[in-house]
């Protein structure tokens, strides 16, 4: 017999898969990838205040990021 959960700690449980699903998906690596650049890009801005280089980094950090993810992807697509 399995226990039933509470009305709040199922609400509590559906809100965070919702948020997981929503940020993650299918694939944590790039949720991770913005995180690092997020981090990056605020370490330049308060260190010294590198805005004009957080301006260059930002972009190609974010392709980056992209092309590793595709090319993991095509990867996997070809070992089906």
């Amino acid at each position: 017999m399995t226990k039933k959960q509470s009305l709040p700690v199922r609400l509590l449980k559906g809100f965070g898969m919702f948020w997981w699903d929503f940020l993650v998906g299918d694939t944590p690596e790039l949720f991770i990838a913005a995180l690092v650049i997020i981090g990056v890009i605020a370490l330049l801005s308060l260190a010294g205040h590198f805005n004009a280089a957080a301006v260059v980094v930002l972009p190609l950090l974010a392709v980056s990021a992209l092309t590793v993810s595709v090319r993991r992807a095509q990867r996997a697509a070809r070992r089906k």
